[in-house]
């Protein structure tokens, strides 16, 4: 004789389908037979569990056991004499029939279809497959032991989609900014051909479809997730979509002005230094940095900085001490 369900899940009757659900799953999980291998009281515990959700799942076999129409192994009570003979239980022998739907023996959802659990046989299902979706033989590692309420046999029920795989690729920072075609190499040896897309993002995640794990039982198989990451770069500072970065300047050039090639993402492009340019000037380059989340390109700021010949000049020498002599000046930072 099936014990209590109510106890069996340790739910009060009042319990909410959600409480019942949740119990379940939780009982399901601690004694499922693919966590306890050769357990055989953890899975004599699981097959009770599975029964009194096998009643108290569904809504209207839950009403009958309730009324008392069923009794807590789903069969039929006798209703011979008006439901409260001396029996106490309705019926001659204690209200109870001698024998399920199914026939002598059978097992929960016996003789309704080979459905497994009747009308909660998908709520239960669904219960397991999303618990256990991920091992090899899923929920139905018990091979025939519920009158077939787990597909039997231990086999996977029908295809399923393969696991996503998740991998981190580092871009440079032109690449994030042009975007173009790359190859990630996977954990197994082989290699995946993508697009980079143009205003790339700092954690952005690329999504290639049936490209992860293969499916199961002929299922499609799962995508492939790669997080962009931008390496820092040498030469560039970044700060939000804008770039900064040292732009050096000859002497002649600071005192003079000119003409001068300076690096950007897209490449070298001349800017206009400014006569009496100091070290710490900046000059704009408008749309040359990198890029925001809404995929606006900012500007690339280029800080001057004056550099003295790498080797040493008698004339500019000579020339410093003379100005120094006669010119005299003490430097200010402005403001």
């Amino acid at each position: 004789m099936a014990q209590d369900p109510y106890q069996t899940l340790g739910v009060t009757r009042s319990a909410s389908a959600d409480d019942i659900r949740k119990a379940f799953r939780k009982l399901a999980k601690a004694n499922h037979p693919d966590v306890n291998p050769g357990d055989t009281a953890a899975e004599e515990r699981f097959k009770r569990v599975s029964a009194a959700f096998d009643i108290l799942g569904d809504a209207e076999k839950k009403a009958k056991f309730d009324r008392g129409e069923i009794d807590a192994d789903g069969r039929e009570t006798m209703r011979g004499f008006g439901g409260g003979g001396p029996f106490g239980g309705g019926g001659p022998f204690g209200g109870r029939s001698t024998g399920r739907r199914g026939g002598p023996g059978a097992g929960p959802g016996a003789g309704q279809g080979g459905a497994g659990f009747g009308g909660g046989a998908a709520d239960f299902e669904d219960i397991l497959s999303e618990m256990f979706s991920g091992r090899a033989g899923g929920p139905g590692g018990l091979g025939g032991g519920f009158g077939g309420g787990f597909g039997g046999g231990g086999a996977p029920r029908g295809p399923a989609k393969g696991d996503d795989v998740r991998l981190r690729l580092e871009i440079d920072l032109e690449e994030a900014i042009k975007g173009g075609p790359k190859r990630i190499s996977l954990p197994d040896g082989a290699t995946l051909d993508l697009t980079i897309p143009a205003a790339a993002r700092e954690g952005q995640t690329l999504r290639l479809r049936g490209k992860g794990e293969a499916g199961r039982q002929g299922g499609p198989a799962g995508d492939a997730l790669i997080e962009l990451a931008i390496r820092p770069h040498l030469l560039y500072r970044r700060e939000g979509a804008d770039l900064t970065m040292d732009l050096p300047i000859s002497v002649p050039d600071a005192i003079l002005g000119a003409r001068v090639d300076a690096p950007t993402p897209d490449g070298p492009v001349s800017l206009t230094v400014p006569p009496r340019a100091n070290s710490g000037q900046t000059l704009r380059l408008k749309g040359r940095g990198a890029v925001d989340a809404q995929g606006r390109r900012g500007d690339l700021l280029a800080r001057l900085v004056v550099m003295l010949p790498d080797m040493p000049d008698e004339a500019l020498e000579k020339f410093a001490r003379e100005w120094r002599d006669k010119r005299p000046y003490q430097p200010r930072r402005k403001g």
